[in-house]
């Protein structure tokens, strides 16, 4: 199950899911990359996304405008699509248009993995190899592994501070999926202050001691968070 939360009151670029790009909407053609791989629905906070999402043969629910982060939203939606404790929920951004379905198949399979083996928590996401320039833009998030490849901690600061100078960047990749069972746990947990500092939703989990695997992947798309990003995203398609 891939759900696409979309929020059109964005704070740092309002509309911006339904911005166009080549000719189609932005959370529409995000849909469009991953459809193939399973059922994709769009948790929307308002109709006007929904109605774009649907005109395109898309299935769209209207949700929350008060959630506080993307994950709660995905939560109602698959709380009202009545899903099972132990479906696998992929949260695909709708601000990632070029998101790899290889990228999303590997996190799928890697996820089914960790229910066989029962583990009591199933939350993981994506990451890949970026340079030290890269890392500085704070809106690429920035992720440190522990030696099983959990995160530590994600920041918009570069991290780790390279003092050795020998410093390895990763950086996030906008997708994370759960277990149904761990989606309704991360968003039972209490907000967590370095959630909010950051602006990052996936610090509550690690702030509350919960593992987020991670997984290296190969990828060359970018999420759209600025002007700038549109005009770049726009451009590969003229």
């Amino acid at each position: 199950m891939i759900i696409i939360p979309a929020r059109l009151a964005s704070t740092r670029f309002p509309q911006k899911v339904l911005a166009d790009i080549g000719g189609l909407p932005m959370v529409v053609r995000t849909a469009k990359r991953v459809a193939h791989l399973d059922r994709v629905v769009v948790a929307a906070d308002d109709a006007s996304i929904m109605d774009v999402c649907q005109a395109h043969g898309l299935e769209a629910m209207l949700t929350s405008t008060t959630h506080k982060s993307g994950t709660d939203r995905i939560y109602e939606c698959a709380t009202l699509l009545g899903l099972a404790e132990n479906e696998i929920i992929i949260n695909v951004q709708a601000d990632e248009p070029f998101i790899e379905p290889e990228v999303v198949e590997i996190l799928m399979t890697q996820l089914k993995k960790l229910q066989t083996k029962n583990e009591p928590f199933i939350m993981g996401s994506c990451y890949n190899a970026i340079n030290a320039d890269a890392a500085k833009d704070p809106n690429l998030v920035k992720v440190v592994l522990d030696d099983e490849n959990n995160a530590i901690y994600f920041s918009r600061s570069l991290i780790p501070y390279n003092r050795s100078g020998r410093a390895t960047y990763f950086g996030h990749i906008g997708i994370y999926g759960f277990s149904k069972k761990s989606l309704k746990e991360f968003c039972n947990l209490p907000d967590a202050p370095i959630e909010d500092i950051e602006g990052l939703e996936q610090l509550r989990a690690i702030y509350h001691q919960k593992k987020i695997t991670m997984l290296k992947v190969s990828s060359t798309g970018f999420g759209i968070d600025t002007p700038e990003d549109l005009k770049r995203a726009i451009e590969i398609f003229l």
